[in-house]
Protein backbone atom coordinates (compact mmCIF):
# COMPACT_ATOMS: atom_id res chain seq x y z
CA UNK A 1 0.00 0.00 0.00
CA UNK A 2 1.51 3.25 -0.80
CA UNK A 3 1.94 6.55 1.18
CA UNK A 4 -1.01 7.89 -0.77
CA UNK A 5 -3.77 5.71 0.79
CA UNK A 6 -2.14 5.25 4.10
CA UNK A 7 -2.53 8.73 4.29
CA UNK A 8 -6.65 8.31 3.62
CA UNK A 9 -6.36 5.83 6.53
CA UNK A 10 -5.32 9.03 9.45
CA UNK A 11 -7.52 11.95 10.05
CA UNK A 12 -6.60 14.89 11.95
CA UNK A 13 -9.47 17.28 14.18
CA UNK A 14 -8.63 20.29 15.16
CA UNK A 15 -9.73 21.08 18.89
CA UNK A 16 -11.93 24.33 19.02
CA UNK A 17 -10.89 26.90 22.02
CA UNK A 18 -12.10 26.71 25.33
CA UNK A 19 -12.26 22.76 24.92
CA UNK A 20 -10.30 20.72 26.42
CA UNK A 21 -9.44 16.42 25.71
CA UNK A 22 -7.91 13.86 28.07
CA UNK A 23 -7.55 10.53 26.87
CA UNK A 24 -7.25 7.40 29.53
CA UNK A 25 -6.88 4.02 27.67
CA UNK A 26 -10.41 4.00 25.54
CA UNK A 27 -12.33 6.63 27.01
CA UNK A 28 -12.23 10.40 25.50
CA UNK A 29 -12.76 13.36 28.36
CA UNK A 30 -13.89 16.57 27.28
CA UNK A 31 -14.41 19.57 28.62
CA UNK A 32 -15.78 22.58 27.56
CA UNK A 33 -17.09 26.45 28.13
CA UNK A 34 -21.03 24.41 28.71
CA UNK A 35 -20.23 21.28 30.67
CA UNK A 36 -17.72 18.78 30.42
CA UNK A 37 -18.49 15.16 29.30
CA UNK A 38 -16.94 12.13 27.96
CA UNK A 39 -17.17 9.35 25.27
CA UNK A 40 -15.77 5.63 25.27
CA UNK A 41 -14.17 4.26 21.70
CA UNK A 42 -13.80 0.89 23.48
CA UNK A 43 -16.23 -0.81 20.84
CA UNK A 44 -14.97 1.69 17.86
CA UNK A 45 -11.69 0.27 16.18
CA UNK A 46 -10.09 3.44 15.87
CA UNK A 47 -6.17 4.75 17.32
CA UNK A 48 -6.23 7.82 18.74
CA UNK A 49 -3.45 10.34 19.91
CA UNK A 50 -3.79 13.75 21.27
CA UNK A 51 -1.18 16.35 20.22
CA UNK A 52 -1.35 20.12 21.33
CA UNK A 53 -4.50 21.29 19.82
CA UNK A 54 -5.12 18.46 17.43
CA UNK A 55 -6.51 14.76 17.94
CA UNK A 56 -5.16 12.08 15.94
CA UNK A 57 -7.35 9.17 14.47
CA UNK A 58 -5.62 5.75 13.03
CA UNK A 59 -7.80 3.44 11.35
CA UNK A 60 -6.80 -0.40 12.47
CA UNK A 61 -7.20 -1.83 9.30
CA UNK A 62 -7.09 -0.57 5.50
CA UNK A 63 -10.60 -2.05 4.02
CA UNK A 64 -13.44 0.12 3.24
CA UNK A 65 -15.03 -0.67 6.71
CA UNK A 66 -12.53 0.93 8.52
CA UNK A 67 -12.68 4.19 6.63
CA UNK A 68 -16.14 4.60 7.43
CA UNK A 69 -15.90 3.96 10.93
CA UNK A 70 -12.42 6.87 11.04
CA UNK A 71 -15.46 8.84 10.15
CA UNK A 72 -17.78 8.27 12.61
CA UNK A 73 -15.25 8.24 15.14
CA UNK A 74 -13.91 11.75 13.69
CA UNK A 75 -17.78 13.29 13.10
CA UNK A 76 -18.41 11.92 17.18
CA UNK A 77 -15.65 13.85 18.56
CA UNK A 78 -16.64 17.10 16.43
CA UNK A 79 -19.68 16.88 17.58
CA UNK A 80 -18.60 16.80 20.86
CA UNK A 81 -16.62 19.63 20.73
CA UNK A 82 -19.01 22.07 19.25
CA UNK A 83 -21.81 21.22 21.27
CA UNK A 84 -19.48 22.27 24.21
CA UNK A 85 -18.65 25.52 22.49
CA UNK A 86 -22.58 26.12 21.02
CA UNK A 87 -24.82 23.55 22.54
CA UNK A 88 -27.86 22.01 20.32
CA UNK A 89 -31.76 22.62 20.41
CA UNK A 90 -34.13 20.26 19.44
CA UNK A 91 -37.76 21.64 19.38
CA UNK A 92 -41.10 19.38 19.34
CA UNK A 93 -44.48 20.00 19.25
CA UNK A 94 -47.38 18.53 20.87
CA UNK A 95 -50.14 17.42 18.29
CA UNK A 96 -54.08 16.24 19.62
CA UNK A 97 -56.93 16.54 18.37
CA UNK A 98 -59.78 15.92 21.85
CA UNK A 99 -57.68 14.99 25.06
CA UNK A 100 -55.02 18.11 25.48
CA UNK A 101 -51.79 16.17 26.17
CA UNK A 102 -49.53 17.98 29.20
CA UNK A 103 -45.52 17.12 29.58
CA UNK A 104 -44.18 17.39 32.87
CA UNK A 105 -40.54 17.04 34.20
CA UNK A 106 -39.69 15.39 36.83
CA UNK A 107 -35.83 15.19 37.64
CA UNK A 108 -34.62 12.83 34.91
CA UNK A 109 -38.34 11.52 34.17
CA UNK A 110 -40.76 12.68 31.61
CA UNK A 111 -44.54 12.25 32.01
CA UNK A 112 -47.02 12.46 29.21
CA UNK A 113 -50.24 13.21 30.59
CA UNK A 114 -53.56 12.61 29.36
CA UNK A 115 -52.12 11.20 26.28
CA UNK A 116 -55.95 9.87 24.50
CA UNK A 117 -57.54 10.22 27.69
CA UNK A 118 -55.28 7.98 29.37
CA UNK A 119 -55.89 7.57 32.86
CA UNK A 120 -51.84 6.76 34.09
CA UNK A 121 -49.26 9.06 32.20
CA UNK A 122 -46.71 7.53 29.87
CA UNK A 123 -42.94 7.84 31.40
CA UNK A 124 -39.65 8.16 29.61
CA UNK A 125 -36.25 8.97 30.91
CA UNK A 126 -33.81 12.21 29.48
CA UNK A 127 -30.44 10.91 28.70
CA UNK A 128 -27.41 12.75 29.77
CA UNK A 129 -27.15 16.27 30.62
CA UNK A 130 -30.08 16.57 28.46
CA UNK A 131 -32.63 19.56 29.71
CA UNK A 132 -36.46 19.31 28.57
CA UNK A 133 -38.54 22.59 28.96
CA UNK A 134 -42.21 22.06 28.38
CA UNK A 135 -43.47 25.65 26.92
CA UNK A 136 -47.26 25.33 26.55
CA UNK A 137 -47.64 23.73 22.86
CA UNK A 138 -43.78 23.02 22.54
CA UNK A 139 -41.37 21.14 24.29
CA UNK A 140 -37.62 22.22 24.45
CA UNK A 141 -34.29 19.87 24.55
CA UNK A 142 -31.36 21.35 24.86
CA UNK A 143 -27.83 20.23 25.64
CA UNK A 144 -23.93 19.61 24.78
CA UNK A 145 -24.34 16.12 23.55
CA UNK A 146 -26.02 15.97 20.29
CA UNK A 147 -26.36 12.04 20.57
CA UNK A 148 -28.26 12.48 23.79
CA UNK A 149 -30.27 15.12 23.21
CA UNK A 150 -31.62 12.99 19.80
CA UNK A 151 -32.31 10.17 21.92
CA UNK A 152 -34.37 11.80 24.21
CA UNK A 153 -36.09 13.42 21.65
CA UNK A 154 -36.75 10.16 20.21
CA UNK A 155 -37.72 8.51 23.64
CA UNK A 156 -40.73 11.05 23.86
CA UNK A 157 -42.13 10.86 20.27
CA UNK A 158 -41.83 6.95 20.66
CA UNK A 159 -43.67 7.12 24.00
CA UNK A 160 -46.35 8.92 22.27
CA UNK A 161 -46.93 6.74 19.63
CA UNK A 162 -50.85 5.63 18.91
CA UNK A 163 -51.35 1.92 19.21
CA UNK A 164 -53.90 0.17 17.86
CA UNK A 165 -55.47 2.72 15.84
CA UNK A 166 -55.22 4.00 12.25
CA UNK A 167 -51.81 6.28 12.61
CA UNK A 168 -53.48 8.32 9.51
CA UNK A 169 -56.68 9.12 11.65
CA UNK A 170 -54.85 9.59 14.82
CA UNK A 171 -52.09 12.12 14.58
CA UNK A 172 -51.69 12.52 18.27
CA UNK A 173 -48.64 12.99 19.71
CA UNK A 174 -45.55 14.77 20.22
CA UNK A 175 -43.14 15.64 17.20
CA UNK A 176 -39.89 16.93 16.21
CA UNK A 177 -39.90 19.88 14.04
CA UNK A 178 -36.60 22.17 14.33
CA UNK A 179 -33.26 21.03 14.76
CA UNK A 180 -30.73 23.90 15.18
CA UNK A 181 -26.93 24.39 16.85
CA UNK A 182 -27.05 26.97 19.67
CA UNK A 183 -28.96 26.55 23.07
CA UNK A 184 -32.27 28.63 23.07
CA UNK A 185 -33.70 30.10 26.10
Amino acid sequence: MSTKQMEKFQDEIIIPEGVKLTLNKHMLSFVGPLGKTHKSFRTIPVNIEIAENKVILNAIGSRKRDYAILHTARSIIRNICEGLVNGYTIKMKIVYSHFPITVKVEGKKILIENFQGERAPRVTKSVGNTKVIPKGEDVILTGEVWTDITQTAANIELKSKVKNKDHRVFLDGIYAFEKKKGIEK
